[in-house]
């Protein structure tokens, strides 16, 4: 009698541990699978979105000036592929959440969507890459910070440890397309770190890495190592270029 119930106590322990295996390993799937696939869906309908909203024919001018009027054009500087230069013109800053630039890295395959703010549930668990909201915008003087997911929800900054000095970035908006260049990487850092997404980005725990000048620069940042977010990955790029759409 006793060993038959021995035998049901160990048979009913097996099952619960075989049971919890199963709801762990579903968790993980969900986690490394579902999750990115998910993300990788909203993120790419989200960069198609936006590129038929630029394609779409623009509204019409407003009048001319009357005759005789005197109309002056306002100089929009235009840099060229040495230059830092960006135009003067500022769009106005996009709503929470909303996605309104597209982020290609060759390097890595990368194209997901940028969108303004860092929270997770609106803008990084989508699969986006959020924009630091108190810094600049692409192509204008300063810092233009950007967060995104290195593992799960469409982990799209997961390899950005792979870019090299003179990797080009670009981040298309509905104006224009800004070339940035990889200068400057730092393999990790505290969260608390915020110097790297200053206006002359420069790490407050690393002094060496970083800049020391005004300029207009790109940041990239996410978790790292792998799986853990107990530091920062950070890549630096610097703008070389822009044309308009």
């Amino acid at each position: 009698m006793r060993r038959r119930l021995l035998v049901r106590a160990l048979w009913g322990f097996a099952e619960a541990v075989v049971s919890l295996g199963v709801v762990l390993l579903l968790l993980v799937a969900h986690q490394l699978w579902w999750t990115n696939r998910l993300a990788r869906d909203d993120a790419g309908r989200t960069v198609q979105a936006l590129e038929r909203e630029w394609r779409a024919p623009a509204a019409p001018s407003p009048p001319g000036p009357e005759p005789g009027a005197v109309s002056t054009p306002i100089p929009v500087p235009v840099p060229g592929p040495s230059s830092s230069a960006a135009p003067r013109g500022e769009p106005p800053a996009p709503r929470w959440d909303q996605a309104y630039a597209v982020l290609r890295i060759p390097r890595i395959g990368l194209t997901a969507p940028v969108a303004e703010g860092t929270g997770k549930g609106g803008v990084l668990d989508r699969g986006y890459v959020g924009h630091y909201t108190r810094t600049a915008q692409a192509g204008q003087a300063g810092n233009f910070a950007l967060a995104g997911h290195r593992n799960t929800h469409g982990e799209p900054f997961r390899r950005i440890d792979r870019l090299r000095r003179g990797d080009r970035i670009t981040v298309e908006t509905r104006d224009a397309v800004y070339t940035y260049t990889v200068d400057q990487s730092l393999a990790r850092t505290a969260p608390s770190d915020s110097g790297v997404i200053a206006p002359v980005p420069r790490s407050d725990i690393t002094t060496s890495a970083g800049y020391s000048e005004p300029g207009y620069y790109l940041t990239l940042t996410t978790c790292t190592p792998e799986f853990s977010s107990r530091y920062r990955l950070v890549v630096w790029g610097k703008l070389t270029a822009m044309r308009p759409r």
